[in-house]
């Protein structure tokens, strides 16, 4: 996963808001370019591991609230976002895509790295009968959402995106990589 944490924050520069900020994993990979780190994390544990990489950052990391739903952050106040591995456990995505939105100004970009639906019909029907074990047993962790649908229905312009399987069961391993711009219009 370093190697894709790499490639997915790679371009990123200015005020970024992460959300789903974790234990901080993407933090030793962001250019030089990134200023500031605006942190979106619900969880207390995940904070706390974070501490020891936020110390040892480069870049300044600012706590932004637990919820990508309601963001704190002003209208256009950043210059990207990044996601990794968080909109299929946010309870209302299309909610949180469009707090990105508005807190990221025209023109910026959001990055991400996703699991999601599989490409291929035959591994998506075992993500759909698995996903209900997996929500329970996975802290709401959803395997059927489409990262690139959810992304583009918010308003967001996909201009690079990457499909494929990684090492591992299937239905667990289908990752979406993508680079979406903000285009500074409402999206109907």
């Amino acid at each position: 996963m370093r190697r894709w944490r790499i490639e997915t924050v790679a371009g990123l520069s200015g005020r970024i808001v992460e959300i789903g900020f974790g234990s901080g994993l993407n933090l030793d990979h962001f250019p030089a370019e990134v200023e500031v780190v605006y942190a979106v994390e619900p969880a207390r544990v995940a904070r706390r591991l974070a501490e020891r990489r936020r110390r040892h950052a480069r870049v300044e990391v600012i706590d932004s609230g637990t919820d990508a739903q309601f963001l704190t952050l002003e209208d256009g106040s950043c210059d990207g976002a990044l996601s990794t591995f968080t909109l299929c456990v946010i309870p209302d995505v299309a909610l949180a895509l469009a707090e990105l939105r508005r807190v990221v100004r025209p023109g910026g970009r959001f990055h991400f790295l996703e699991h999601g639906i599989a490409p291929d019909d035959r591994v998506a029907r075992w993500q759909y009968r698995l996903e209900p074990w997996q929500k329970r047993l996975a802290g709401g962790c959803h395997l059927t959402r489409d990262p690139a649908r959810l992304v583009a229905a918010a308003g967001f312009e996909i201009v690079q995106l990457e499909r494929r399987y990684t090492a591992g069961p299937k239905p667990w391993t289908s990752f979406t990589r993508g680079v979406a711009v903000n285009p500074g219009i409402a999206p109907e």
